[in-house]
């Protein structure tokens, strides 16, 4: 990252950093419009850039790298004043110590959670006070404890009688195996039927933990699987969401899966739509990457539990997959231990592949054979006439895309998702010869991009161009239900905004799991996206099989570069929890 030109080196025909956004630059021009002066309209922008890279704050040291004038002491106390105060100051501006400076929306934000989460840990809903034992435990796990299941176990008992509970670990792990019996123990301890709603950032997520659920035994609740948007009754009009304290969500349980896609202020909302008698689950690797809108909630959530050892948290550890070298991989990955890595992927057998692919005819040759791969996966199907019968090929059809998926770092250039879609729909297109109707065949993969009141479908949703028994094209989805038959239909037409969906970015990605995943990184190992979780996330997404296309100083540079979110929300935690635990951290061994 040193090695780029500082931004302030770089200006904009106005004289403005070129890397700052429209928004960026609005907010500058606001300040000015509004009496402020050039600095603090520059630390306006600054602090606008700086949430744009995923910061809940500016953190003084990098001031300058984000277009701030310099911020030390005395240059925060010339600054201070109607713009720039305290805490308690009634300013746009907020002032965090010598450190951190905020946008005053994500600091109100940051401490509302930290008083939300000491209350929420600090009450025990008085109907759950009894303990579960061990034989009822026995029952729900088919037998006595084992070391791979004594977390799990831990997880039941923990979940119980607290309105927050955490449960963390990486792919494989058996979180959702853990949540169907915390759920199945939490029925148990109350007579009527329990008001759960699932939820997840993503419709796809969401959808796959509903899924998950309904398998093996059944459940005695149905949960009601929702994004987190429509949960919170999101209206895009107002750019708020309805359910508040003063009209909190229906339930008496609300469980978040993938929580570590949840930013700052959409868990805020959470915790503040949560009804006094409910409780929220978080679920979710905290070795994921951090969400796209600024904070790292789950991760400073789980980092401030595990240094109190606080006991709403469980981190599961055993990877109940097969494929023990992918395992032994996610593991190195999210320890950036390059020797282990190195040691995985020598023993994986072939189950994990490292081509170093830094030229774009090399990336081009890659994405050949992919689109050969594609291809022999097989045609598919012509859908019969009976509609029953047509959405249940269809939803099988889109269970099918599961089994491979090409991910990228980046969107743009030779190494982004749009040029790679660009060159797998133009080779299953020229496949399809005379049965393509235009640019639309058979088989082509598409992604919703925006949120779609009028056919109900949300912003990462997959739909997959079908043919009906008549000829006809028409896209289908999944649906929120789930199910063998879940799936339905839209015209070419009817589609919202969408793009290819051959090549995903890796951010794209989360939420879904795959059989095989082939991941892409730039050449540069100073890009700037290139992180140890961004690589651990893409490589956590494989289910069987492996495929990195990357140099080896590419990799290196993942591993070294850990992701680290300016912010004050673990500072905040550790304020109202209290101090440090003197041993272990709170993840039960197993």
């Amino acid at each position: 990252m040193s090695a780029q030109p500082h931004p302030l080196m770089l200006r904009s025909a106005t004289g403005l950093p070129e890397h700052w956004r429209p928004i960026d630059r609005l907010l500058h021009r606001w300040v000015l419009s509004h009496g402020g002066w050039e600095d603090l309209a520059r630390l306006g922008g600054a602090l606008s850039a700086a949430t744009g890279e995923g910061h809940s704050a500016l953190a003084v040291e990098d001031a300058l790298r984000l277009g701030a004038p310099t911020l030390d002491r005395d240059a925060l106390d010339a600054l201070a004043g109607p713009w720039l105060g305290g805490p308690d100051d009634d300013t746009p501006f907020v002032r965090d110590g010598e450190d951190r400076v905020y946008l005053r929306r994500y600091w109100a934000a940051e401490t509302a959670i930290a008083t939300a989460v000491a209350q929420a840990v600090q009450t025990t809903l008085p109907t759950l006070a009894t303990a579960i034992d061990e034989a009822t435990l026995d029952a729900l796990f088919g037998g006595p404890a084992t070391p791979e299941t004594t977390p799990q176990r831990e997880a039941v008992r923990r979940c119980l009688g607290t309105r927050l509970f955490v449960l963390t670990g990486g792919p494989g792990t058996g979180k959702t195996t853990t949540v169907r019996r915390m759920l199945m123990a939490r029925q148990r301890l109350q007579d009527s039927p329990l008001a759960v709603r699932v939820a997840a950032p993503t419709g796809k997520a969401a959808q796959r933990l509903a899924e998950s659920l309904r398998e093996g035994e059944s459940l005695p609740v149905e949960p009601i699987a929702l994004t987190v948007h429509r949960l919170l009754d999101y209206q895009p009009h107002a750019q708020a969401f309805s359910r508040h304290r003063g009209r909190p969500i229906e339930a008496d349980l609300v469980v978040i899966d993938e929580a570590s896609m949840l930013d700052l202020e959409t868990l805020h909302a959470l915790l503040d739509a949560l009804p006094p008698h409910a409780a929220l689950w978080l679920v979710g690797d905290a070795d994921q990457l951090s969400p796209v809108g600024p904070g790292s909630a789950l991760q400073d959530l789980v980092q401030a539990f595990e240094a109190r050892d606080a006991s709403p948290l469980v981190r599961l550890h055993h990877s109940f997959r097969a494929e023990a070298e992918l395992s032994a991989v996610n593991t190195a990955l999210s320890q950036g231990d390059g020797v282990a890595l190195a040691e995985a992927i020598d023993g994986s057998q072939g189950t994990v592949r490292v081509f170093s692919t830094t030229t774009p005819a090399a990336v081009q040759a890659a994405l050949r054979d992919w689109a050969e791969a594609l291809i022999a996966d097989g045609a598919m199907p012509v859908l019969p006439a009976d509609p029953a019968s047509a959405a249940t090929q269809a939803a099988a059809a889109l269970r099918m895309l599961r089994a491979r998926q090409w991910l990228c770092a980046v969107r743009e250039g030779a190494f982004g998702s749009v040029e790679a879609n660009q060159r797998l729909d133009a080779a299953l297109r020229r496949h399809a010869g005379a049965n393509a109707q235009g640019e639309w065949y058979t088989g082509r993969r598409v992604l919703v991009t925006r949120n779609d009141s009028d056919t109900g479908l949300f912003n990462g949703d997959i739909g997959l161009c079908l043919a009906d028994a008549d000829g006809r094209l028409r896209v289908w989805f999944d649906t929120p239900s789930g199910g063998a038959a879940a799936a339905r239909a839209l015209p070419l037409g009817a589609l919202p905004a969408f793009e290819l969906a051959f090549a995903l970015t890796v951010h794209k990605s989360q939420g879904s799991e795959y059989g095989e995943v082939a991941v892409l990184l730039p050449p540069d190992p100073m890009h700037r996206v290139l992180s140890r979780e961004l690589l651990y996330t893409a490589a956590s997404r494989a289910k069987r099989a492996l495929t990195l296309y990357a140099d080896d100083t590419v990799i290196d540079a993942c591993l070294d570069q850990p992701v680290r979110r300016a912010g004050g929300l673990h500072v905040r935690l550790a304020e109202v929890l209290g101090p440090r635990a003197s041993d272990a951290p709170c993840s039960v061994p197993g």
